[in-house]
């Protein structure tokens, strides 16, 4: 970490933390401050013991926010005028090309609207555009975000209701989004009920996140936990995380606009993690246009989950997803093992190309527990793209129902229960006996 001498709290700027003033003012002066006097070696914003309401806000390079044991930043509930002043401008802007978005935000209500992601053509769940993140970042370096455990919370019962209701007009905002960043330490903090994905780093190179805590309710929608997108050289680790969806999932864009695009996700670690969740644990995809590679988790223990590992892609999607390894992984309450799929995750659009297939080879899972999981594993590739070299090893999870697979090739060694036919190939065992 960067350490800072200069040093500033929100209080300066007319900050109270007393849960019910709204501090947006406050957050933006001291963030323009800390922009534009340019302190050498940076600036740390210190956030004292208080509830700090505020809308959404812009990080800087250079700088740390500092959360003190006790504070807490809170997103405003006060989204109603976000849904209900959608201007005409703004209708007629996004309904032209691509070309037509600005390159700043417009701020509609409370809540800024920003355009969509090169690498997804749209909002994820909405065509157009997407709220902006809690907290954002774009074109930024050296920036650390920590304390001494203190708590960022969405409040995202507001946003979930509104995707519940369908009457969602754009994509719901992320906790933390970084775009086009490098050199990004995220620590120390909790973080609680995003509006949709809790930490996401997208287009980003050199980020580390590790001792943070990350909740949201077991039935919250899409609440992933840190989702690294179209990034490379990404450290996740010694963190609890417990959402409402896939703890980890590494993507990297969406079908024809992620093809296009073309910025893989590679260099990955994840390893030291805890957590539970009704989705994944460890997850790649489904957005894996731009490709994955190379990553590795490694010492990951789970609870009450739906899937432990799964690999997900489907057709349209293109990309090639190669060099997973996951080892020493203990689950415990699973409804499924271990899931591969080539036929997970919607579309954005009507023109994707049915004969972009993805490519998904050289996996290894190996080291694997698992205690009361009903289903020890799924493995589906595709009947024009089989899934390749697939290598499992040393893995018990239990469970009186049989492996399922089709069109995957592969091989395992001390597997029970008895993983199916495919995945006993003499032929594939000297491939993978490298990795066992």
């Amino acid at each position: 970490m960067s350490y800072r001498n200069d040093k500033i709290s929100i209080t300066d700027f007319g900050g109270v933390g007393d849960g019910v003033t709204l501090n947006t003012k406050a957050f933006r002066e001291a963030i323009y401050r800390i922009e534009h006097l340019r302190r050498r070696g940076g600036s740390l914003l210190y956030i004292p013991p208080g509830e700090y309401l505020t809308g959404p806000f812009n990080l800087t390079s250079r700088m740390t926010l500092y959360l003190a044991r006790g504070a807490v930043i809170k997103a405003t509930t006060d989204v109603s005028r976000v849904m209900l002043k959608e201007t005409d401008s703004f209708k007629s802007s996004i309904s032209g090309s691509k070309e037509s978005w600005p390159r700043r935000h417009w701020d509609v209500g409370r809540w800024p609207l920003i355009a969509p992601l090169p690498s997804y053509g749209r909002g994820r769940e909405r065509p157009g555009g997407r709220y902006m993140s809690f907290i954002h970042g774009n074109g930024l370096h050296d920036v650390i975000i920590t304390g001494e455990n203190g708590t960022v919370d969405g409040q995202g019962g507001i946003w979930w209701d509104m995707w519940r209701r369908r009457n969602l007009k754009f994509t719901r905002p992320n906790l933390i989004e970084f775009m086009n960043s490098r050199g990004i330490i995220i620590s120390n903090v909790i973080f609680k009920n995003s509006p949709f994905w809790n930490i996401h780093p997208v287009y980003c190179s050199h980020v580390v996140v590790r001792y943070v805590t990350i909740l949201a309710p077991a039935d919250s929608p899409n609440t992933d936990g840190i989702d690294p997108d179209s990034s490379s050289n990404i450290c996740i680790e010694d963190s609890f995380i417990s959402t409402g969806d896939d703890l980890v999932a590494v993507k990297s864009g969406w079908d024809e606009y992620g093809i296009a695009f073309g910025r893989p996700s590679h260099s990955i670690t994840i390893r030291r993690l805890t957590g539970s969740s009704p989705f994944a644990g460890i997850a790649v995809g489904s957005e894996t246009s731009g490709g994955v590679v190379d990553v590795l988790a490694d010492h990951i223990t789970l609870y009450n989950m739906g899937i432990g590992i799964h690999l997900k892609t489907n057709v349209g999607r293109g990309g090639v997803v190669r060099n997973i390894t996951v080892s020493n992984l203990y689950m415990e309450n699973a409804r499924t093992g271990i899931k591969i799929s080539g036929d997970v995750g919607d579309h954005p659009d009507e023109y994707y190309n049915q004969n972009a297939l993805p490519v998904l080879k050289n996996v290894v899972i190996k080291n694997v527990r698992g205690e009361r999981v009903q289903q020890p594993g799924l493995i589906h590739g595709l009947k024009n793209a089989p899934f390749t070299d697939i290598c499992l090893s040393n893995i018990h999870l239990g469970g009186a129902r049989p492996w399922q697979c089709s069109h995957v090739i592969g091989a395992a060694v001390q597997v029970s229960p008895s993983p199916c036919a495919q995945l006993s190939s003499r032929q594939q065992l000297g491939a993978c006996s490298s990795s066992f």
